[in-house]
């Protein structure tokens, strides 16, 4: 006989199944008011996968189903608690085989139809067990009865240096899908898997953490996210047990992908790395509302980073890691003026000899770069403008030509086989050492205390592959260690410092996940410097980030055009305005239009915090001439428009929230230029702009319902 567990929170609801002959698996997760909900499908995908050495799988296949371990458990117990204002739900089940028994956690915030989950594995038998593979989710509810496969699309989005945010949709039957292949006269499942893997420390430098599934028919969706700052995989497959058989499997490092293995002993435990799941019957937008929600449920709140400040940082299209205060100060005075409330001192702040990249790991300001009263007198220009004074730290390796490259020891670095990984002229930081720790915490206590930074942009720039095999077991055990130690590390760092703001930067969006973003305040987009194409990642941001933590590039030049200003200022408008460029070169005009923008910012960042994105063109393609992306907010909505082409015509949009309605738009940014022609259907909920001329041309407007009909 089977029971049945249900658990969830005002909005969302949780099945799971358990019996004394087979897996416990989850039976249904649903977005309903009514608690009672339907009754859970009988589903065939185990609540947890293992994979163990000297057992594997029951069916041969390189997916992470049908594993041995994972198709013996069996239900032991459950509890239910409340913990700082959260519900928890915690299933354990035992594997009589292996002696492992593995509790599926669950954690859930109220008003919010998201989940997070994790696996806790312990050894309880009497001889070590070998882990190859945990599975942090593992489901087959996303489909219902009379539900099929052929309507089901994977979307997911592709991430690499300055070209982050690319999503493409898979048809699960389309060319790039599952095939079917006739399970039924087989006997079995199939073996194919939609997979999708990120490798070593760059979360995001491949395929980003962040995927969907949606029923294009019902619009029934599921949206996760691998909360990790490393290595990942998850996949979905498709099952014989009928056309309600789509399976996904998320989880983090494994033998197969990332050379990670790490061996319990007897009474020894694993934790897995946690995932969020939200759900909808909205489509893709609805599922990314609600992992919006989620998104803000679990991330860190920081005091001095609560009322979203401009930030302005040296760097990008301007002194590209050559300050020094001559350079500084007139670009200081430019910042101020335009309203920035932030300055960061990017890369090179530190190096005496030219040589930024190689040179990191002591960070001890230059004195070449700032003869005249040291890098103190720029931080003090900083503050004489009213502005609160920022560095670029890249806390996480040493180059090899700093003197820290000879005072750590060489076990606070990861190694291979003895030696020290090296990549790009660094060495990488082991987190698990404790003079590692401790150098760092030194640094940073000295750069708030001595120096008065309240910013820093931590960024990473370079990643050593599978990890170290320095005290474990394989390279990826090691990695993942250290991973958790760095996590551990800004735990620390962020609370004793609650009067920083602290920005998470990786060559761009290299790893750019909410193991990091829980913690840190905003995140660089990209290092994208062609203004054009950056309104692709800009617009494509709010799908892997908060708009409150996407920080975009703004970095207008003196010599561009109005409309090439107001085009880059656009792109930062739309997330957190990361302000850039040689503003110190500009004439009162530029300037002014430059001003301009930060006010439209400061104007609308009250409404970021409570926004959730839509795409009235659906998600950007890179190559795209018009992108769109708004946002809507208990203050009202907003919708920005980008044209990059030649011959404009009318750019058509719909929004059916506004149908039947008489729309007012008004231009929020720039006001001081032409404005695009509007044109708005109220029975066909159609707006349609016509840009003032060829591209690159932007503009955010307001939308607001003038009046609506009693019976809408």
């Amino acid at each position: 006989m089977g029971s049945t567990i249900r658990w969830g929170n005002d909005i969302l609801d949780l099945a799971i199944r358990t019996s004394e002959e087979a897996p416990a698996f989850l039976a249904g997760i649903s977005v309903s008011p009514d608690r009672a909900g339907a009754a859970p499908i009988d589903r065939v995908q185990p609540l947890v996968e293992v994979l163990v050495l000297g057992d594997g799988h029951s069916l041969s296949n390189t997916r992470f189903s049908h594993t041995g371990v994972g198709s013996r458990l069996r239900y032991l117990s459950h509890e239910t608690g409340e913990e700082g204002g959260r519900s928890m739900l915690r299933v354990v089940q035992a594997d009589s085989q292996t002696g492992l028994q593995v509790a599926s956690v669950f954690r859930i915030w109220a008003g919010v139809p998201a989940i997070q989950t994790w696996t806790e594995v312990v050894n309880t038998g009497s001889s070590a067990v070998t882990l190859q593979m945990v599975s942090s989710l593992a489901s087959g509810a996303f489909l219902g009865d009379g539900e099929g496969m052929a309507d089901v699309s994977l979307l997911r989005g592709r991430s690499e240096w300055c070209g982050e945010g690319r999503w493409a949709w898979t048809p699960l039957y389309g060319p790039d899908g599952l095939p079917e292949i006739n399970t039924t006269l087989h006997d079995h499942d199939a073996r194919g898997t939609l997979t999708t893997v990120s490798k070593t420390t760059w979360s995001s430098g491949e395929y980003l953490p962040t995927g969907f599934l949606v029923n294009t028919r019902t619009g029934r969706s599921w949206a996760w996210q691998v909360e990790h700052n490393g290595a990942w995989r998850w996949e979905v497959d498709g099952r014989r047990e009928g056309e309600n058989a789509v399976a996904l499997i998320v989880a983090g490092p494994n033998d197969m992908d990332h050379q990670w293995d790490t061996a319990l002993a007897p009474g020894d435990e694993f934790v897995s790395v946690p995932v969020s799941l939200a759900v909808s019957d909205d489509g893709y937008e609805g599922a990314l509302a609600a992992l919006t929600a989620q998104r803000r449920a679990i991330r860190r709140r920081s005091e001095p980073d609560a009322g979203l400040p401009v930030i302005f940082n040296d760097y990008m299209n301007t002194l590209m890691g050559d300050p020094t205060t001559q350079k500084l100060l007139p670009l200081i005075d430019a910042a101020a003026a335009s309203g920035a409330e932030y300055f960061c001192v990017d890369a090179g702040w530190y190096d005496d000899n030219g040589h930024w990249w190689p040179s990191v790991g002591e960070w001890k300001p230059s004195t070449s770069r700032f003869p005249d009263g040291g890098l103190e007198r720029v931080l003090d220009h900083i503050r004489s403008r009213g502005m609160k004074p920022g560095l670029w730290l890249e806390p996480e390796v040493v180059g090899v030509l700093s003197p820290m490259a000879d005072r750590l020891p060489d076990e606070a670095f990861l190694q291979r086989y003895g030696q020290r990984v090296v990549e790009h002229d660094r060495y990488h930081l082991d987190f698990r050492h404790p003079a590692v720790v401790e150098h760092l915490d030194a640094v940073v206590a000295h750069l708030v205390d001595d120096l008065g930074v309240r910013y820093f942009k931590l960024d990473y720039n370079v990643t050593p592959g599978p990890g170290t095999d320095l005290d474990v077991l394989s390279a990826g055990e090691g990695l993942l260690a250290h991973n958790r130690a760095h996590l551990a590390w800004l735990d620390g760092m962020v609370e004793r410092h609650p009067h920083v703001v602290f920005e998470n930067c990786a060559s761009g969006a290299m790893r750019m996940d909410y193991a990091m973003m829980s913690r840190l305040d905003l995140q660089s987009t990209s290092d994208q410097q062609d203004f054009r194409l950056y309104a692709t990642i800009a617009a494509a941001a709010p799908v892997s980030l908060l708009p409150e933590q996407a920080g975009n590039w703004a970095y207008p030049q003196p010599g561009m055009s109005d409309e090439e200003i107001a085009f880059t200022m656009v792109n930062g408008l739309v997330g957190r305005l990361y302000l850039s460029g040689h503003l110190d070169g500009m004439d009162e005009h530029e300037a002014a239009l430059v001003a301009e923008g930060v006010d439209a910012y400061k104007a609308l960042r009250s409404q970021l915090t409570t926004a959730e994105p839509f795409w009235p063109l659906g998600l950007p393609n890179w190559y795209d001439d018009v992108i769109a992306l708004g946002f809507r907010s208990g203050g009202g909505s907003y919708l920005a428009v980008w044209y990059r082409g030649d011959r404009p015509e009318g750019i058509a949009l719909d929004l059916p929230p506004f149908g039947g309605a008489r729309l007012d738009i008004e231009t929020i940014y720039p006001r001081s230029l032409p404005s695009w022609g509007s044109e708005w259907d109220a029975a066909t909920a159609r707006l349609t702009l016509t840009p003032v001329g060829s591209g690159p041309t932007a503009r955010i407007f307001r939308l607001a319902t003038a009046e609506r009909p009693a019976s809408a």
